[in-house]
């Protein structure tokens, strides 16, 4: 579980209601079923009319990865790659095609299955930059899909706000209920700027940067392979893909954890 994605939007929906509690309000003054209907099954009309429908679907899939964290780390790959390398350089490249099928990350066994069957590292490393190149524009869209929200929302809150202050002023004759009634219109234009700056806008910047590590991993994967067809010393190779890595990420590295 991220605890700061998490712990995020607990302060802030926390501040909002607690605040509100304070100045003398309860809940039910802004939950409003027609307001939530109006600003969010709008906003995403809006966004599945920017998007094609598999991306919106893709990008439901993804906000699962704004609250836990990646499932494996970093060094775990390297360390796996530097196995690799040891077997490699005792064995020989082709020793690796027995263990293709054990290799759960479809990129890492896609890049070792080509080094197997004798493909030369710079044809590995033009194939497999194409492979990330398409990816990376396609996982791009994903962010977006949240910053159009962000940007949709607020707007069709506005229009909701008017929609019922229209109800409003067609019942001005019971003049009790007026003030009521702008109190439940103005509900939607917090659920708008609401939903755009508490929700669509993180989601989409945490999003960017859990894709970006993402990225990062593929690169220094495809670096790992094509170093290891090249016959590079193991402990060369994992100095050479810590620089991947932050420093936060790095820790002893997998030497480093056998010397302790």
């Amino acid at each position: 579980m991220d605890k700061s994605s998490l712990g995020g939007i607990i302060l802030a929906l926390g501040g909002i209601i607690a605040g509100l509690l304070i100045e003398g309000g309860n809940l039910r003054q802004i939950l409003q079923p027609t307001a939530a209907m109006i600003v969010f099954g709008g906003t995403l009309g809006a966004v599945m009319l920017q998007f094609p429908l598999p991306v919106v679907l893709h990008a439901c899939r993804r906000l699962g990865s704004v609250f836990v964290n990646p499932a494996k780390s970093p060094l775990e790959t390297i360390e796996r790659l530097v196995q690799f390398a040891q077997k490699a350089r005792k064995d020989g490249i082709v020793s690796l095609d027995s263990q293709l099928a054990e290799v759960e990350d479809t990129f890492l066994r896609k890049s070792l299955m080509l080094a197997v069957d004798g493909t030369e590292p710079q044809e590995l490393r033009k194939i497999m930059e194409l492979e990330l190149d398409n990816q990376a524009e396609y996982e791009e869209q994903v962010p977006q899909v949240f910053e159009s929200a962000g940007g949709f929302a607020p707007t069709i809150g506005i229009i909701g706000a008017v929609l019922g202050l229209i109800q409003v002023m067609q019942h001005l004759d019971k003049i009790d209920e007026v003030g009521r009634g702008i109190a439940v219109a103005f509900v939607a234009t917090i659920y708008g700027v609401g939903s755009a700056n508490l929700l669509y806008l993180p989601v989409a910047g945490k999003m960017k940067l859990r894709i970006r590590e993402e990225q990062i991993a593929r690169e220094m994967t495809l670096e790992g392979v094509a170093s290891i067809l090249e016959g590079m010393n193991p402990r060369i190779l994992e100095i050479k893909l810590l620089g991947f890595l932050g420093e936060s990420d790095r820790g002893a590295g997998t030497y480093g954890r056998e010397e302790e």
